[in-house]
């Protein structure tokens, strides 16, 4: 590891298999504005450069604040986190920190002018979100909270948010057609959180798996994959987006896999779940996105 070049280091710390993640919910949202007839191309690139930066500022902030509170050590069963692995100091991850808060306040900044104070509100909720999931004097995610704020701000708020700076109006259906896609997001903190059970439990991480103990999170999986799936045909029958909403069903068997995997694996096999899982938010998102737009 400590051959490896600067570029490749931030690389790391960027977690780029996260990032689809929050593509997903920008692209479901631009095609639910399309569909409408509201498409506008600067918004919907200004929605999906802030959601990347949004992710990078959580990620960076997880490493340097996970490590700050011992949940990282050199003995963790997830990928390298660079300043438990002594890649990047304190000071370098803090002035990736504030490079990334400050391209999302500036990306913003535009965002508000096109659609005002609710996002304004929002953006302001979201940078706080990034930052207190590990940070701060009551850092939500060591308190069970992190699940219910990553589908609030990576799956409702950011598909709701992508339609309304182009849209500017917010039907129900974009809130419900948001619901799957926070779902399978959230889907991916929960394989993360279940791996960790052992480390995060002795960090004094209490995650909602700690919680709740790897048996109920396993079978919390289960459930927000049932729920994203269901979602689809009420799509179609109750809020009238016709027939290619259940287009995402192509991908039920490799959910089924999911499914299986979750209840059979452990430890760092868990590692390659939360992977597969990214890649099945990123799928039903893209296909979503399809039936949306035929």
């Amino acid at each position: 590891m400590n051959n490896l070049h600067k570029w490749q280091i931030w690389l790391l710390a960027a977690r780029p298999r996260t990032l689809p993640a929050s593509m997903a919910p920008v692209l479901v949202g631009t095609s639910l504005a399309f569909s409408d007839g509201r498409f506008s191309p600067a918004p919907a690139l200004a929605a999906l450069v802030g959601a990347l930066l949004l992710q990078l500022l959580s990620n960076f902030a997880n490493d340097y604040f996970d490590f700050q509170k011992g949940a990282d050590t050199r003995d963790r069963l997830g990928p390298v986190r660079v300043m438990a692995a002594g890649l990047l100091t304190a000071r370098e991850l803090r002035l990736g920190i504030a490079t990334a808060a400050g391209l999302a306040v500036l990306d913003g900044l535009y965002l508000v002018l096109v659609g005002g104070w609710p996002v304004l509100a929002v953006g302001i909720a979201s940078l706080l979100a990034a930052v207190l999931y590990t940070g701060g004097p009551f850092p939500y995610g060591y308190h069970g909270l992190g699940d219910l704020f990553v589908f609030i701000f990576f799956g409702l708020a950011a598909v709701c948010g992508t339609y309304y700076v182009q849209a500017g109006t917010l039907p129900a259906a974009i809130l419900f057609a948001a619901v799957p896609v926070g779902l399978l997001i959230t889907a991916i903190l929960v394989v993360n959180n279940l791996r960790d059970i052992e480390t995060d439990a002795q960090a004094g991480k209490r995650t909602l798996a700690v919680r709740i103990g790897p048996r109920n999170t396993r079978r919390q999986y289960l459930v927000f994959l049932i729920l994203a799936y269901a979602a689809t045909p009420v799509l179609w029958l109750a809020f009238d987006f016709g027939p290619a909403a259940l287009l995402p069903l192509i991908s039920l068997p490799f959910a089924a896999r999911r499914a299986y995997s979750i209840f059979s694996e452990q430890g760092k096999e868990l590692n390659a779940e939360l992977a597969a899982t990214a890649q099945l938010s990123l799928q039903f998102s893209l296909l979503l996105s399809l039936g949306i737009l035929l």
